[in-house]
C-alpha cells in the first residue's frame, strides 16, 4: 500500500513537510509505520497550486528517498495547497504514468488501496467511464480509472456525491462478477480550493487515515522565515509522535478541509 499527505494552509516550502519531520513522507517511503507495505519505493509524485488555475505536477519512478531532483524542487517550491504521494505498486508496472497524483483540469487525485481482483473488473469499469473521458486515461492503474469514474459521476459540482456514485459503480461490478476480495479506498482529491478525502473499504478494513486541523506551523516548520497561521494536514500516518495533534478518521467517513477547518461526515454507499 502507498502513503500520502495533503496540505492546506499558509504557503510553505514543500521540503518542510516532505523531508524534515521525524516521520516525514520521504521517511515513510523507506520505512512506513502503519502500512502493510513497509517500503513504498515504486515511484512518487507531487501536485501543487501556484498562480495558475491548473496545478503543477511532478512524478517519477525513482524511490522518493533517492531522487535528488525531488529534494531540490521541494526546497524551492512554495505552496499553500499541495498533495504528495509515495507508491507501493499493487501489480501494475512501475512507470511515470502510473504514479500519483493524477491530474484532470484543475483536479488532483491520489489513492492508497486497491480494487480487489482488478483484472476481472477492468473491462466492466472501463466501459463505465464516460467515453469522452476515456482517452484521458494514460496509465494502467485501478486508481486512475477510478478517478475518471469520479469525474464522470459529477465531481465538479458534488464531490461527496460523486465519490458515493463511483464507489457504488465498483461495488456493483464486484457483486456482478462474484469478486470477494474487497475494494479498499483511502484517497484524497482537491480542486485547489478545498481538500476532500475518504476512508472506505468493502469489508470495513480500510488503510489508515489521519488529520491535523489548526496545526501550529511553528512546531511543524522549524525555519527562520516560517509562516504564521494554522494549517490542515490530511495524511496516511502522523508526521511525529505527538498523538494529541492527530485525529484518526474512522472507516466509512468523508472529510472536507479548507480554511483551517475540517468536517468529517458519514460515508455510506447504497446497495
Amino acid at each position: 500500500m502507498c502513503r500520502w499527505l495533503a496540505y492546506d494552509g499558509p504557503p510553505i516550502y514543500l521540503d518542510a513537510i516532505l523531508f524534515k519531520p521525524e516521520n516525514s513522507l520521504i521517511r515513510q517511503s523507506l520505512r512506513a509505520l502503519q502500512s502493510r507495505s513497509v517500503t513504498n519505493g515504486d515511484g512518487f509524485g507531487l501536485g501543487w497550486y501556484g498562480t495558475r488555475r491548473e496545478p503543477g505536477l511532478y512524478r517519477d519512478t525513482l524511490p522518493a528517498w533517492n531522487d535528488e531532483n525531488l529534494r531540490s524542487l521541494s526546497e524551492q517550491i512554495r505552496a499553500g495547497l499541495f498533495l504528495a504521494h509515495v507508491r507501493a505498486s499493487t501489480g501494475t508496472p512501475i512507470s511515470r504514468s502510473n504514479c500519483h497524483p493524477f491530474r484532470h483540469g484543475r483536479w488532483l487525485f491520489m489513492h492508497n488501496g486497491q480494487i480487489g481482483e482488478f483484472d476481472r473488473l477492468r473491462r466492466d469499469l472501463a466501459f463505465a467511464v464516460d467515453p469522452e473521458l476515456f482517452p484521458c486515461i494514460k496509465g494502467a492503474t485501478d486508481s486512475e480509472l477510478f478517478f475518471h469514474l469520479l469525474i464522470g459521476a459529477g465531481l465538479d459540482s458534488d464531490p461527496a456525491g460523486a465519490m458515493r456514485r463511483a464507489v457504488a459503480t465498483v461495488e456493483e461490478a464486484r457483486s456482478r462478477r462474484g469478486v470477494e476480495t474487497p475494494f479498499t479506498l483511502t484517497a484524497s482529491l482537491t480542486d485547489g480550493e478545498a481538500i476532500y478525502a475518504v476512508r472506505y473499504a468493502s469489508d470495513g478494513n480500510a488503510p489508515s487515515l489521519f488529520y491535523g486541523s489548526n496545526v501550529p506551523l511553528g512546531e511543524l516548520v522549524a525555519e527562520p522565515d516560517q509562516p504564521r497561521g494554522q494549517a490542515v494536514v490530511i495524511l496516511s500516518e502522523p508526521l511525529d509522535a505527538a498523538r494529541d495533534s492527530w485525529v484518526e478518521v474512522p472507516s466509512g467517513r468523508f472529510v472536507t478541509a479548507g480554511g483551517g477547518g475540517v468536517a468529517v461526515s458519514e460515508f455510506r454507499v447504497s446497495a
